[in-house]
């Protein structure tokens, strides 16, 4: 059975949520401003997951299952503006092994330099549900919720849609046409057939994530491949040439802007310290003054 989620839908749940006790954690964790000094390119996934990081201001939920929520980050100080918004997509190869943790520095660095971040979790390979096409519903179900952000301060007008790795993919996938500033791929995986074929630990997660080979459902393999659908105007795509993960022939992409950082591995992207977390953080503000 396939569950839609209307914005009515969401809306009216999440109203609820907030009448009654929606899963809310004092903005503590962004009183206290975490450094992150600069390290140099091509960090590993331990590093990125030893980082310290604060607590979202609060955590919404956009469906009954679980894994079906999203992390509210605002930003440390107050505006006479509300704040613009960057929604990110967490990757992991698609799998459930890895979750939205690894991600809590990335958001923490956002929003100390001003971002709303809503990050969502969804469900993953090996989740009930999980999976293609669930993953993907469970993405543009989180976007519903945009609009309903503004009671917290936030800008639902001035938005980047972003997603690392797997969870640049599904961003890819997940923007259509709607008004975004912009949709950035950090090391986003663009052609799955192509990538499927590869040998390392996530190339051969993609025909787990698929449920087959694409040879045994092409029309699926087609509507999850983001370089045959149509992507949104304002797509970028930035990846590091010394990435051993997402091959740099996946930031190729006909009629679609690339930024290579040069030296910069897979794991940059999401740790603060890295010069490539500074140029994605420059392409949102650019995007964000148009």
């Amino acid at each position: 059975m396939t569950v839609r989620f209307t914005k009515k839908f969401m809306s009216s749940m999440m109203l609820l949520q907030l009448l009654m006790t929606s899963v809310v954690s004092a903005q503590s964790g962004n009183t206290t401003e975490i450094s992150y000094p600069r390290v140099a390119a091509d960090v590993t996934f331990a590093q990125v997951q030893s980082l310290s990081a604060s607590r979202p201001a609060r955590q919404i939920a956009y469906g009954d299952d679980a894994l079906q929520f999203g992390e509210l980050w605002l930003p440390a100080t107050s505006a006479a503006d509300d704040a613009p918004l960057v929604v990110f997509i967490h990757g992991g190869c698609w799998l459930n092994a890895y979750d939205i943790g690894h991600t809590h520095a990335l958001s923490t660095a956002l929003a100390q330099q001003g971002f709303a971040v809503w990050s969502l979790e969804y469900r993953r390979t090996g989740d009930q549900g999980g999976g293609w096409p669930g993953t993907l519903q469970d993405i543009r179900a989180g976007l519903l919720a945009i609009d309903d952000l503004s009671a917290f301060g936030v800008d639902a007008s001035r938005v980047v849609l972003a997603g690392h790795s797997a969870g640049g993919h599904l961003a890819l996938l997940a923007a259509g046409d709607q008004p975004f500033k912009a949709v950035i791929g950090l090391a986003a995986i663009t052609d799955v057939i192509e990538y499927a074929a590869g040998s390392n630990s996530c190339q051969t997660a993609t025909s787990q994530f698929m449920g087959s080979q694409p040879e045994e459902q092409a029309d699926e393999w087609r509507a999850a491949n983001p370089v045959q659908q149509r992507l949104h105007p304002r797509t970028l795509l930035l990846a590091g040439d010394a990435d051993a993960i997402v091959p740099l022939s996946q930031a190729q992409v006909a009629g679609i802007s690339t930024l290579i950082q040069p030296g910069a591995g897979h794991f940059d992207w999401v740790h603060p310290g890295t010069p490539a977390f500074n140029l994605f953080v420059q392409m949102v503000r650019n995007a964000l003054s148009q």
